[in-house]
Formats: C-alpha cells, structure tokens, sequence
C-alpha cells in the first residue's frame, strides 16, 4: 500500500493533521491503536479555557474540526474572565465525553481521501535522510511521501498507581515499545514526561449541599465561527466547587512516600502549571486549601461509561488505591463517595522539540513531521493546533510550497510553536495568556480576522465561508464610518441619557465613534442614538477595537519591531565557530537550534542582546542576510 501522508496516532493531534491533509486533497491514512479511543478525552471532560480556548477558536478560523465539534458535545459553557479585560477572556465547555469522539469520528469517516487502519506503528523506513514509510506490528510496509507522528502518551506509555508500574496507555490501551527507539537511533533527543488524571466518583454518592453551584452563562455561546449553539444555555449540566480541607492535606503528608512520585517510581518530569495534588500539598505548604471542582462527564444518564461519573479537576494523584479512598472522603460532600475509576500518572516519552523547524517538520529527517504530546505538550487543544499546522505543512511541502509559519503577534499557535522549537521543554507544556507578548492582539473575538485569510489560502476554508467572513469584515468597516460620521451635540435628552448611564454630560459635540472610547459606555449604549443593525460579533469587534484603540496601536507597534528582526534571516549553512566574541554558550545554543532569524535566535535562553548585536554585525559584514 501506498499513501501520500500516513498520520500515526487518532487523538486530537492526529485527527486534525489527517483532516487538514485530506481536505487538501492528499490521499492520507491514520493509523490508530484503537479505533474506538480516537479522539478520546482520557482526563479532563473540558476543551478550551486560558489562552486554551482562544486556540480553539484559531484552529476553528483556519478551518480545523476542534471548534466544531466542541459545539456538538458541549453541556456546559462559560466565558473566563469576564470581569478583565478581552485580552484574557477564553471560552471554555464542558464536553459530553462519549458525544465528541463519536462525532469526531463521524467526521472522519465521512471525509474524502481518507482512510483509518487499526493496528501499531513499530518502525520508521527511512531512505537517505527521507521519510518513506512505517511498518507496522504485523511486520507490512506501508509507503508514503510524510508521517506525521501524533503518538501522545503511547511511546513506552507506563501507568503507575503508588508502587504498582504497569505498561500501557490510557485506558489499560497498548503503548508503543520500539517507536521511541527508532527515533533515537535516528538521533532524536528523547526525554521522559509524566502526567496525571485524578479519580472519577459516582454522581449519585456526592452530597451536595456541602459544595458550591458553579453554572454555565446565561447566554449562547460557540467555539466555531461558523456554528450556532447546539445546546439550549436555560438546560445546562452544573458543576460544583470544593476546597481540600486540613485533613486532606495531612493524609497527603503522611502517606507522602506512597504516591508514585514522591516514592522515587517516577522517572518523568511532571507538569509545572499541572501539578499533582500531593505537589500543590508539598508546594504550596503555606495554602490552607486548594479548591476543585467536580465537573460532570455527560449528559447522558443512560451512557454506560461516563453518564454517572463526575471527575474531581484539581485532585491528580498517584496515590495507591486504598490512599485514594481517604483523600477523597475528606473532601466536602464526598464522605461517601464511591470512585468508579481511580486516579494514575503515566510516563511516557518525548522528543526533544528543538530538533523540529518551525514548520514542525523534523531537522534530522526530511517529510517528518510530529505533533502533540511527543513535542512535549500538554492538554487537548496545543496537540489540536499542533496536529493542524503539521497537517498542513506537510501537504505544502509535498506541494512544493512554503511551509504556513504564524507569528507570535498573529495566534497563540504561533506562541505555541515557536517556544517549543526555540526554548525547547523541560517538562510538559501548557499554553498560558502570559506566554505571548501581544495577547491584546490575540483575542478570543478576532481570531477569525487575524488567521481566516491563511485558513483560505492553504485551502481549509470554502469559498461560501470566506464569502461570509469578507461580508464580516466589509460591515466591521461600515460601523466604523457610521460612528464616525454621525455626532450628538449636548441636547437635555442627550445629558439626560448620558447621566443615567454613568457617563459625564456634554459640553460639546462630539462623534459616537469618541462617545463608545469611554470605558462605561458600551456599544448598546450608542443603539441609543442610532440604528445599529449588524451581527453581534461584528459590533463586539468594533467596541473592542474602538475602546482599546490605543492600547492596540502600541502593541502593534511593538510587534513591527519584532517583525524587522524576524524578516532578517540566518543562513542555514551559517558556521556559527566563524564568528568571533560570541559568547560560548550563545555559540551552543545557536549552533544546537539553528535559529532562521535573527528574531527567533533573540528568544534563545542562553543568548543574550549582545550576542545578537554581535551576529547581525556579522550577517551584514559578510553580506550574509537573506
């Protein structure tokens, strides 16, 4: 058999580079453990969140599945941050965990030139420094022109429960034994990561009278651009609030030694901004409490698997079993709680993110490509976004074309790529609004504006959305002239008006475009003066843009500065041992990355300002900029 693009691995990764590449009319097979467990949820029953959500909506505006089919499974959703500013506001949805695989897989089956196989990849061909294929466990070579690896948690997958160590993935599912070694014997870094998920408990063994209600918003909300709501806002499934109390913590503390990692069984670096509560306990030792929420895993009482299992966020642990059952009696409302699945870590291993271009495309082996938790990831969405961009560029590359790079002012995605194949990772990475440097440019509302227009272009977006998407920005431009050109002059009625709503009268005239840049007047508020007739999301945008029109301008020119040093590119060839007073660590670093501009060379950890002055110095002497 041969294909153009073989994409190894059915989560969230493999699921959007397999439909990016097909969709581009590429013939492409995903290759899966198991085809029931594609797109699995296998711990948090939740998509989106901080900078997370903003992802969706970017996977979404350049014509991913993740957004979509997020709407289709949603039970509960919620704006974050409402009370700050836009610049931190994400959507996050609780997700029927059995209703989103199964679309998702709908989607897939029902996608030209593609095509999914159940087995295990054990071993890459590689030809001359080139990708030809896999060969997978039943010893058959299947050929293609790129593999993109999505292998999340499965290479040399172990899950550990106190001292107990058992190989496997997710779900007791096979892990991966010989791929990782393929890898390194090719000359890959591989490093050892670990996570966690906490214990799931029965629904109906949860009083609670002794926890917080935590509902949805009171409005329709969506992911996708495209999409309206498909659940009904007045009927969402609630979640709760609980705090650790002292007794938690000091069954924690004494059975310390018990929990797989502070035992000394875990190998694997956990996540930092994820951590386990026995770390939140040993970290944190100066907070009396630690709050948790019990967050429902579907709608669907009748659904054998999750409709009556409730998963504790906040509680991961690798605690043994009998361990488990204490700490989850001590929390408020669960005294009788019966756990229907107990919480695991599980080690798994990585590549070294360096060794990637920022195109995702491996630097040792030419067409391929790698996405998700193999790169060092953490959570649903950076493996969606990854899994997207690797889908595309691979399709570009076989295509002869240049590789899709988004900057860091233009997504989170972009964020996202460029930290892992310039900083690299230590241990699994999450994707934080403090990780971008213009977050108020990367907004939940305008990720459409920004990445709609690439979406088009590589061929994910169809003629009818870009139609309606222009239409979007054509009406944006429209309001702005609007309220520019219409004025109010200081009228009683009009001071009347203004005084109501907190807003300082007029003395004189003044355009409704100056009138919306107060910070308490809204845009329903100019609905007072004049007929505003346009869709929500364009007048949310111009609200936005119109309030922090200042704020937006300086970002904006902050990020043209950044963009001069990342239009100066770095030959590929370049001996970095040529050129002198280059501080050694610099000298490493930059000849370990191979940066492709002087941009991403200044965001090396290691390589500092004068290392920079000093290489640009150099590239312009020798006439070496590109």
């Amino acid at each position: 058999m041969k294909y153009e693009i073989i994409v190894v691995g059915g989560g969230h990764a493999g699921c959007e580079a397999a439909l990016a590449s097909s969709r581009k009319n590429h013939k492409t097979l995903l290759i899966t453990g198991s085809i029931k467990n594609i797109a699995d949820m296998p711990c948090n029953p939740a998509i989106g969140g901080p900078a997370k959500g903003i992802v969706v909506r970017e996977i979404d505006a350049l014509g991913g599945e993740m957004g979509k089919n997020a709407d289709k499974a949603a039970i509960q959703v919620k704006m974050l941050n409402t009370k700050k500013g836009p610049a931190v506001q994400a959507l996050r949805a609780q997700e029927d965990k059995s209703i989103y695989p199964q679309e998702m897989l709908k989607t897939l089956n029902n996608q030209e030139n593609l095509e999914i196989m159940e087995s295990l990849v054990e071993h890459l061909i590689v030809e001359n420094g080139k990708i030809r294929g896999v060969i997978l466990e039943t010893g058959e070579k299947i050929e293609a022109e790129a593999v993109i690896l999505t292998t999340g948690t499965y290479l040399k997958g172990m899950i550990l429960m106190g001292s107990e160590k058992n190989p496997g993935g997710p779900h007791g599912e096979r892990d991966s034994k010989f791929l990782s070694d393929d890898l390194k014997k090719l000359g890959f870094n591989i490093l050892r990561l670990k996570t966690g998920t906490p214990p799931r408990i029965d629904k109906k063994s949860i009083n609670y009278e002794e926890t917080s209600l935590e509902p949805g918003d009171d409005r329709e909300l969506t992911f996708s651009f495209d999409n309206n709501a498909y659940y009904n806002y007045k009927e969402q499934i609630p979640c709760h609030l609980i705090y650790t109390t002292q007794e938690t913590h000091k069954i924690i503390k004494e059975h310390l030694k018990e929990s797989s990692m502070y035992g000394g069984y875990v190998e694997g670096i956990g996540p930092r901004y994820c951590p386990s509560i026995e770390d939140k306990v040993v970290r944190f030792a100066d907070k009396e409490r630690h709050q948790l929420f019990l967050e429902p895993e579907s709608n669907n009482k009748d659904d054998k698997d999750y409709g009556n299992t409730i998963y504790i966020q906040g509680f991961s642990t690798s605690m043994p079993k009998n361990i488990q059952e204490e700490m989850v009696h001590s929390l408020p409302g669960l005294k009788n709680a019966k756990i229907l699945k107990y919480a695991y870590a599980i080690e798994y291993d990585a590549i070294d993110s360096k060794q990637l271009k920022q195109s995702l495309e491996s630097k040792l082996v030419e067409n391929l490509f790698t996405a998700g938790q193999i790169n060092g990831t953490s959570g649903y969405e950076e493996a969606a976004g990854q899994g997207l961009i690797a889908g595309i560029n691979a399709t570009l590359k076989l295509e002869n074309k240049a590789p899709l790079i988004l900057k860091r002012n233009e997504s989170y995605i972009g964020v996202l790529i460029d930290d892992l194949v310039t900083k690299g990772v230590k241990d699994p990475y999450r994707l934080l609004t403090s990780r971008a440097e213009y977050r108020l440019l990367l907004r939940h509302d305008n990720a459409d504006i920004r990445l709609r227009d690439y979406g088009y272009q590589v061929g994910l977006i169809s003629e009818e959305r870009y139609s309606e998407f222009n239409q979007k920005k054509e009406n944006i431009e429209k309001v702005y002239e609007i309220l520019k050109e219409n004025r109010i002059t200081p009228k009683k009625e009009v001071n009347e008006y203004l005084e109501k709503v907190g807003s300082s009268t007029l003395k004189d005239g003044i355009s409704l475009y100056e009138l919306l840049k107060r910070p308490e007047i809204s845009i329903e508020n100019i609905k007072h003066f004049i007929d505003l007739d346009y869709d929500k999301d364009v007048l949310e945008q111009v609200e936005i843009n119109t309030r922090y029109e200042g704020y937006i301008k300086k970002a904006n020119k902050d990020a043209e500065k950044m963009l001069n040093l990342e239009n100066k590119l770095i030959p590929e060839n370049i001996n970095y041992d040529d050129i002198p007073n280059i501080a050694s660590e610099a000298r490493q670093k930059l000849s370990e990355i191979r940066p492709t501009s002087l941009g991403q060379a200044s965001r090396i950890s290691g390589v500092n300002p004068a290392d920079i002055s000093i290489l640009m110095v150099y590239l312009r002497k020798n006439g070496k900029y590109e």
